[in-house]
């Protein structure tokens, strides 16, 4: 049996980027649709920064403070060489009210947006639904998806993959994904806070790998860690033993949760439309997470994406011209915020002699340039 159904958006992916894309739309009085496969938010915390650009995008919406009310304000990083204090980088000097970055889990920051666009009238999210066929004219876009035992078709004049690295969309447009893994592996957990460092983050750059302390609500606090190789088995345990030979900090019983390692990888779409079919997220990019810059990169695509689309809807007649301008402008912040991961990964490399790294560091805190380097992990002038 197969049912049809009509829209003005789709939204395939219904994680953060694809909720806040319709909920710019919905807010403009555009129907939307999201399908999503997953039949609820996985409940891992997974990224955890939203930084000033992006709350920035949540007050225009009427939003920010559903998210700055539940998470930590993070407005001072401590560096340190080793096990050796250096300097802070201060994110209170930046640019206000948004003068810092908001720990807060990626579980949470999507429950307030399902929240948000599941009370407006034109947003519909269907979950379990996964896409099995795309297809396009001049002037629509048919999409089927299965969901139960049911088959369905769904029409809309455009239709945004939001569905991640692997991502359905992408690959049946056909539109070229390139990139590569890096050679860097990591592993993370969230433990309870037994430091002294409060609302403030911490980065080890040691001799033997990085390490970086963040906290989190309900005195929580995360950790990452640069392993020597991925690390498949004991997690936990090489976890501890790594902050304990390398900083001191000896979390040995204390209950972590979310432990797990990961890679890092890059890679980017050619471009980020094809007719009707628009590519926002980690469909059209993958940074380094490290840094905490990749959902934010993602909202700063969606944003663009959701201008695009309207502005086709208000003057169809140009719009190649406006999906190219977007394609264009979108790629050259991904390529951008890739270098920046890039610079955040280099830093914290193990080093056989790590003397000029460590006297960039110090340069980086204990001059003007504290200033720039505060705005590039805030993610400005992109």
């Amino acid at each position: 049996m197969k049912n049809r159904a009509k829209t003005d958006v789709l939204i395939v992916g219904g994680g953060p980027v694809g909720l806040y894309l319709a909920g710019t739309l919905g807010s403009a009085g555009h129907s939307v649709t999201i399908l999503e496969a997953r039949n609820q938010i996985d409940q891992h915390s997974k990224s955890l920064g939203i930084h000033p650009v992006s709350l920035e995008l949540f007050e225009k919406l009427g939003i920010s403070s559903r998210f700055t009310e539940k998470g930590i304000k993070i407005q001072k990083g401590r560096a340190y060489v080793d096990r050796n204090w250096i300097g802070t980088v201060d994110f209170s000097r930046c640019k206000k009210p948004f003068n810092y970055i908001l720990a807060l889990p990626q579980n949470r920051t999507e429950e307030i947006l399902e929240h948000w666009v599941t009370h407006l009238d034109s947003v519909s999210l269907i979950r379990g639904a996964v896409v099995n066929g795309i297809s396009q004219s001049e002037d629509f876009v048919e999409v089927t998806y299965q969901k139960e035992d049911l088959q369905h078709t769904i029409r809309s004049l455009y239709t945004v993959g939001c569905d991640g690295k692997n991502s359905a969309v992408r690959e049946i447009t056909g539109i070229r994904f390139t990139g590569k893994p890096y050679p860097d592996t990591y592993v993370m957990g969230d433990y309870p806070d037994t430091t002294n460092f409060g609302t403030e983050a911490a980065v080890y750059l040691h001799k033997n790998g990085l390490i970086e302390s963040f906290p989190l609500p309900n005195k929580m606090r995360r950790w990452v860690v640069k392993t020597p190789s991925y690390i498949k088995q004991n997690q936990k345990q090489m976890l501890e033993e790594f902050i304990r030979e390398r900083i001191g900090e000896d979390l040995a019983g204390e209950t972590g949760r979310m432990i797990s390692s990961f890679g890092v990888q890059h890679f980017l779409a050619e471009r980020f439309y094809s007719g009707r079919i628009l590519l926002a997220g980690d469909s059209a990019h993958v940074v380094s997470p490290i840094g905490g810059q990749g959902m934010n990169l993602g909202w700063i695509t969606a944003e663009r994406a959701s201008k695009a689309i309207q502005t086709c809807l208000d003057k169809p007649g140009r719009k190649e011209v406006h999906l190219k301008r977007f394609s264009e402008n979108a790629i050259k912040t991904a390529k951008n915020v890739a270098f920046r991961a890039e610079i955040n990964m280099w830093l914290g490399r193990k080093r056989t002699f790590p003397f000029g790294r460590n006297l960039i560091a110090r340069l980086i805190v204990n001059t003007p340039l504290q200033k720039f380097m505060a705005g590039m992990f805030t993610m400005r002038r992109l």
